[in-house]
This record gives structure tokens, sequence and C-alpha cells, in this order.
């Protein structure tokens, strides 16, 4: 034990168990968890300045925070309201299709509105609106499974969009800070769709229809909406801008962080941009950009310290991590981001796996980024609501008690890992990415 407090690893690990303990259990907020873990790793000099903050450098802060500027750009001018009500006013006609309409338009908003609880903040008042035509009430089972549906869609399927996600930004950042690999926009999504997006939003859907039965049955809504205004073309056109960008990132070089800062900056700029600086104030969640910027510090520190390859070790001696058998390996390095799930939740597993990449990489003899890829499969399929703040978030919007939640949480989960997992080693395979 003296040997132990002696080590040099004892006061960084120290910091760092607390520092995940306060994450996982929701002691205090997680932004001030953040700003202790600052506080306490620089009064301690576990690592340099430049190391504990390096979460304020990385693109993925930058991301999070553009994407709640244009979020607040996109709810003011109504630009998304008449999107989402164009799209959903007339798939009404049967329950199915109601349900697959709500999940469709989460997963579609993804492309355009990087911030899950933006998106899921626009969306709950406008499928309310929905039932509400179609004849559902608040409360019901049928109400559950939409609400569900906006929580599930939003969270797990635009795990499968580099810059839509909490989680993608903090591996994306940790891979950047620890190992120099940028993730780019157009590869990741060829890689993870098809499964964790096409088929994972199918199997929700039907899901949803089994377990949360309804019957929508109100008359087509016909009415006609007002013109497009001024500053909703030109926002429009903005976005149309920067989701080009955003796809052809591989060409011009440009990450989409610097090019939703751009857009976000052109969004405040007086007179020619659409929200003032009240609304960037009110709109804005410092706390999540806190947050985020604490964790991506977290996983450099764990890097920089030694922590992760120490970490990394003791897993390699337990998981059945074989070259020889590279379906076990794909197995069990999905198995370990479920396990970290239950401790660091969903936001916090991409800052401690990424940074044991390399060692999983040596022992299974995959490539290195395609390590760092399998960890998606896990992180976006939790086991119980917890382990996703959006969609604890969207549940509290909708009302919906946690049983119903807990249940579509597991039997989603049990699909994944029984029919999608082995599609998913499959498609790896196919890309050459194993």
């Amino acid at each position: 034990m003296s040997l132990w407090l002696t080590h040099p690893l004892f006061i960084p690990s120290l910091v760092v168990g607390i520092t995940i303990l306060l994450w996982a259990t929701s002691l205090l907020p997680e932004f001030i968890t953040a700003l202790l873990f600052f506080a306490v790793a620089m009064v301690a000099k576990i690592a340099p300045p430049d190391v504990i903050f390096g979460g304020f450098a990385s693109s993925a802060f930058w991301l999070v925070f553009s994407g709640f500027v244009l979020g607040i750009a996109i709810r003011k001018t109504g630009l998304a309201g008449r999107a989402a009500r164009a799209l959903s006013s007339r798939l009404t006609d049967s329950w199915p299709l109601m349900v697959a309409s709500v999940v469709l338009l989460s997963y579609a908003l993804a492309f355009v509105m990087p911030s899950n609880m933006g998106r899921i903040a626009l969306l709950m008042p406008i499928v309310a609106a929905m039932a509400k035509r179609a004849g559902i009430n608040d409360g019901t089972r049928a109400w559950y499974g939409l609400a569900l549906a906006v929580g599930f869609g939003t969270f797990q399927l635009s795990a499968t969009i580099l810059p839509a996600n909490v989680p993608n930004l903090v591996m994306s950042g940790a891979a950047e800070g620890s190992y120099g690999i940028h993730l780019n926009y157009l590869p990741y999504l060829l890689l993870h769709t098809p499964v964790l997006g096409w088929l994972k939003g199918a199997v929700l859907i039907v899901l949803i229809c089994w377990l949360f039965p309804g019957k929508p049955h109100a008359p087509r809504d016909l009415t006609p909406s007002e013109p497009m205004s001024g500053d909703e073309k030109r926002l429009a056109w903005m976005l149309a801008v920067v989701l080009l960008l955003w796809v052809s990132e591989s060409w011009h070089g440009i990450g989409p962080a610097w090019t939703g800062l751009a857009a976000a900056v052109i969004t405040l700029l007086p007179r020619v941009g659409f929200i003032n600086g009240d609304e960037f104030s009110t709109g804005v969640n410092i706390r999540t950009c806190i947050y985020v910027a604490g964790i991506l510090g977290l996983a450099i520190t764990v890097t920089q310290t030694g922590i992760g390859s120490a970490v990394g070790e003791a897993l390699l001696q337990v998981m059945p991590l074989d070259a020889e058998k590279p379906f076990t390996s794909f197995l069990a390095l999905t198995g370990i981001t479920t396990a970290l799930n239950f401790i660091m939740t969903a936001n916090g597993v991409p800052a401690l796996y990424t940074t044991l990449a390399q060692s999983f990489a040596d022992a299974t003899g995959f490539p290195l980024l395609s390590v760092i890829m399998i960890q998606v499969l896990g992180y976006s399929t939790p086991l119980l609501p917890y382990q996703a703040s959006p969609i604890v978030v969207a549940m509290a919007l909708g009302k919906v008690p946690a049983r119903a939640g807990m249940l579509l949480c597991i039997a989603l989960a049990a699909a994944t890992y029984l029919i999608l997992l082995p599609l998913d080693y499959a498609w790896f395979t196919v890309l050459g990415k194993l």
C-alpha cells in the first residue's frame, strides 16, 4: 500500500478517478465537476496547463459551441419549425408511418443541427402538436412512444454523423489530442450509417410500434403555411453551404468545427446575423461547453500522464483480445465500451476508451483507427436511460415514466447486440477496416 501511495501515478489517478466518479453519480452538476477537475489538477500539478486545459483548444469544443449558436438562430427564425411541420403534417395516417416520420425527422435534423439537446428542445413541442392533431393524448402509451422516438432517434442514430453527437465529438477530440488522428465527415458517415443508422432506425421503429401501440385518427391539416421570411431564406442558404462544406471536408481540408464556428460568427454579426447578445447569453449552454472541455482535458491528461497505458495493460490481462480471433476481439472491445457506459455514461466513455486504443490495437492486430471506431456501437447503445443524457431530457420533457424508457432501452440494446453487432462486424470487414 505504501508503495502505491508513493507511485507517481497515484495523485493523477486519484484526481481522474474522483472526477469520473462525480460525473457517473451526478453528485455535483457536470460543469462544476469539470471546473473542480481543472482547479484540483492545476493545484496538484498533475500535468502542464496546456494538457489540462487542452479541451478548450480542441475542435470538439468549438463544434459544440457553434452548434448552440446555430440552434438559437434556427429556432428564432422559425426555419426548423417550418421544416418539421412540412415533413410531419401529412404523416399521421397510420401509427407506423407516424413513428417512422418522428424517427426520420430526429435523424434528418442531426445533419444540419449539431446539438442533441437543441434538437430535442426543438422537436418535442412540434411532435406534441403533431400528436394532438392525431388524437393522441399526453400520458398514454402512444405518446410515450413518440417522446421516446425523439430521444432515441436524436441520440442513438445521430452517433453515425460525426458533428451531431457529444460522444462523437469527445471521441474526435480525444483521437486528435492523443494520436493526432483527424476524423473525416464522409468516411465516418459511410462506416456507421448503414448499420447503426438505417438498420438501427428500422429496428427502433418496429420496437416502438410493438411496445407502445397507438391509433392516430386526426384529419389532415391542410392550412397553408405563411411565406418564408427573409431571415428564414438567408439562414436556409447559409445552412446549405455549411452542410456542403461538412460533406466535402476531405476535399478542402477545413474541419467541421471551423466551418461551424465561421457560421456561428456570421449568425452573431450585427445587422447581418440572426441573434443578438441577449439571445446569445441566454441561449448558449456554457455549462455544457465547460463540461465538454473538462472531458476532453481529462482524456488528454489520462494519455499524457500514462494512466491510460496503465489501465490498458490491466484490461489486456482480462479481456479476450486475440489477433487470431477477430470477431471475438470485436465483441470484447464492444463489451469494454458497454461496461464503461455504466461507470462514465456515454459522454465520458470515449474519453477513456480512446486513450486505451493503442494498447487494444496492439493486442488485436486491428488498425488504430478501426479500434477507435468500434466503440461507437457501444456508447450509442445505452442499457439504461441515465447513460445518455439526451434520452433523459426527452423523457423529462415528455413526462415519460422511467419504466417505459428502461423497457425500450433494454429491448433496443438486445436487438443491437444480437442482430446488429454481427452485421456491423461484417460491414467493417467489407470496408477493409479489420
